[in-house]
């Protein structure tokens, strides 16, 4: 078996080509970053190294990036063999668990950080993915979120207790990398059970992650303050309690428009709903309906796990009812735009337009962070 050396060391190897014109060469934009990058690499042992079986099927490569990553705890004992070989067996055990209790095609994450801080590659191809920076595999970590999220297993059980210190600097190695390399921001950084009904990543590990988002930032630069979501409920037209989690608004205020954007939303799922502004009783079935498809709590509260699956980035030439949501929300917050349903150059500049007074990153995309500060 090939050894990988030292757990988590970063490579230090300069690129041959630019780099070889010496050091005061500039290189483009996006070719520094780039190499950057791969000079900041965390080490990362591929499937061969560790003794992957082969996948039982073909697996999808989506010809998209992630969007966000989603951070996991193994659930396993807290062992203290902190050895590679250790690692291996990890990835080789979850890999058994997932193709033969589970009946997947392959191992369900991306990565893995072992208790020794050994980073390993889970589902076949995504390291050569991530060194590409431009495609995804298709993953079995998180319900709703499997085409576009880079999960990462951390080995042992976080309820009660933190992550090794040591472990703890891989998991921002290796997010940092991956920021750097799909264009993410720290923000994008999220528990499993911020989309998922489950405890995962253990109580512990869960509310380090806003460290987690600033630890990335540090080197990535940016804002890494989560999304923060009202609480919607049945009977009057918004959130009056802190439901969902960490990182939720609570939702005193609420308004008809954003009962209307979730409504919106949830038509653009599938819900048979008018967008009227009012949470009743279809509303509440549809909500309820949508978080039993995604795995979410079902409590018919539009929440953390409930506005996590539901938005995704919507941009210029997207068309449907998640730009009719943005398009309400913009009217909303006193930015008019026409509820037509096309993101076209009029919506793009009133949600540049909305995220310059925000102090948000005025690139025209309606992420998560930019939906969530339009719900107010």
């Amino acid at each position: 078996m090939t050894t990988v050396t030292g757990p988590n060391p970063r490579r230090r190897t300069l690129l041959t080509g630019a780099f070889a014109l010496g050091a005061a060469t500039v290189l483009p934009v996006g070719l520094a970053d780039r190499a950057r990058a791969a000079a900041d690499a965390p080490v990362i042992a591929d499937c061969a190294v560790w003794g992957a079986r082969p996948p039982g099927g073909p697996l999808t490569i989506l010809p998209t990036p992630p969007v966000k990553i989603i951070v996991h705890h193994t659930a396993t004992p807290n062992v203290t063999d902190h050895s590679q070989e250790q690692a291996f067996r990890l990835a080789r055990s979850m890999q058994n668990w997932a193709m033969e209790g589970r009946s997947w095609t392959d191992t369900g994450q991306h990565f893995s950080i072992s208790r020794g801080a050994y980073v390993v590659e889970g589902r076949h191809g995504s390291l050569a993915e991530l060194r590409r920076g431009t495609r995804t595999v298709e993953s079995a970590h998180c319900t709703g979120q499997n085409a576009v999220a880079i999960g990462i297993e951390n080995e042992g059980t976080y309820t009660s207790v933190d992550p090794r210190g040591a472990q703890y600097a891989a998991l921002v190695d290796l997010c940092a990398h991956i920021c750097r390399q799909y264009g993410l921001r720290a923000y994008q950084i999220y528990g499993h059970r911020d989309f998922n009904a489950t405890d995962c990543p253990g109580d512990r590990l869960y509310v380090l992650l806003p460290q987690l988002r600033r630890d990335v930032a540090a080197r990535i630069g940016g804002d890494p303050t989560a999304p923060l979501w009202p609480v919607l409920r049945a009977g009057d037209t918004g959130g009056t309690g802190g439901e969902g989690g960490a990182g939720d608004a609570g939702g005193a205020g609420a308004t008809g428009d954003q009962v209307r954007a979730l409504q919106h939303l949830l038509v653009g799922r599938g819900a048979a709903l008018t967008a009227d502004g009012s949470f009743g009783p279809a509303t509440e079935k549809a909500v309820r309906d949508f978080q039993g498809l995604v795995h979410a709590t079902a409590d018919g509260l539009a929440g953390n796990q409930t506005w996590h699956q539901l938005v995704a980035p919507v941009r210029r030439d997207a068309s449907g009812e998640a730009v009719r949501a943005v398009q309400v929300l913009l009217g909303a917050r006193g930015v008019p735009t026409a509820v037509d349903g096309v993101f076209d150059a009029g919506t793009q500049t009133a949600v540049t337009t909305f995220q310059t007074a925000a102090g948000l990153p005025a690139d025209g995309v309606v992420d998560a962070r930019t939906f969530g500060r339009l719900l107010g």
